[in-house]
């Protein structure tokens, strides 16, 4: 996914989560689009972005 963060390995984003509750939707909404994904997929996703910069990539050290 050139190189963004993705779930579990698969081809759902960090930042196609982040997009979703931006634009409203709920947990159980993207958990109803997604039906692949956990709910803990979408809190770890959530988590990740806090603690990353804008750009969906971790802070390099």
């Amino acid at each position: 996914m050139g190189g963004k963060a993705c779930i579990r390995g698969m081809r759902v984003t960090v930042g196609m989560i982040v997009g979703q509750i931006g634009a409203g939707h709920g947990i159980d909404e993207i958990l109803a689009d997604y039906p692949y994904l956990e709910r803990e997929d979408v809190m770890q996703a959530l988590r990740y972005a806090a603690l990353t910069p804008t750009s969906g990539n971790p802070p390099r050290q």
